[in-house]
């Protein structure tokens, strides 16, 4: 049973993100669909001692209401990658696995050589999936042929690459028509994101919601460990 997950990509998503590709077999980066503002397509959370901070990839927004996800330039008239990076260090250093998540992780801040905010998703989200060992197939909604309407869309492309399991995230129950997927033969399942342990981090109280980073730089390797669909 070929199961599908089909999501637009997000920056440095947290550790449930992580959970839906590793329960699926293909998991297609929605990104030919509007890009939204103030979303979690450019922005993420990271720990602080003051609290929760938002890290965010400034974007070419000004006149274009309507562009895609996949046509969304970053603004490279600022120095987000250096005081992304600079904010990560400040934070997590004294994390027991920095320096070995860093290794890795920093030429992405440090060469920041991405044009685009899809492409900045995809090679962050990639090697954190390599770094997990999560095999999953990772695609683009833009590699098929889209069919109209939001619900259609999504059946179709589960049909396209022969899933016959589809994987949603809990908020698309108020507007995904599940007579789409009955209608092609397809299940429809529900994810469920409840239940996570807590492990242990920096400065208070704890937070689940936030970048996946935060797990990888406290627990390293043993992150599989809190979490509920990738292999320890």
């Amino acid at each position: 049973m070929k199961k599908v997950a089909i999501v637009q990509s997000n920056y440095i998503p947290w550790k449930g993100y992580f959970d839906m590709i590793a329960a699926v077999d293909e998991f297609i980066l929605y990104d030919d669909m509007q890009y939204t503002r103030r979303d979690w397509r450019n922005r993420n959370q990271i720990k602080t001692p003051q609290g929760v901070q938002w890290l965010t990839v400034p974007v070419r927004v000004k006149g274009r209401y309507d562009q895609k996800i996949n046509e969304t330039e970053i603004d490279s008239d600022t120095p987000w990658a250096a005081n992304h990076w600079k904010a990560l260090m400040q934070n997590y250093r004294r994390a027991p696995h920095f320096g070995e998540i860093s290794r890795w992780l920093s030429p992405f801040y440090e060469e920041n050589s991405f044009a685009r905010l899809s492409d900045l998703n995809r090679g962050l989200i990639g090697a954190i999936c390599r770094y997990l060992g999560i095999g999953t197939h990772i695609s683009s909604s833009s590699d098929y042929v889209l069919a109209d309407g939001k619900t259609q869309r999504l059946a179709d492309l589960c049909m396209q690459v022969n899933g016959e399991t589809y994987i949603s995230g809990p908020a698309a129950r108020d507007y995904i028509d599940e007579s789409f997927f009955l209608d092609a033969g397809i299940e429809l399942r529900w994810f469920e994101y409840s239940g996570y342990p807590e492990y242990p981090q920096l400065w208070g109280s704890f937070t689940h919601g936030v970048t996946i980073l935060d797990l990888l730089f406290n627990c390293g390797k043993s992150s599989a460990q809190y979490m509920k669909y990738v292999s320890v």
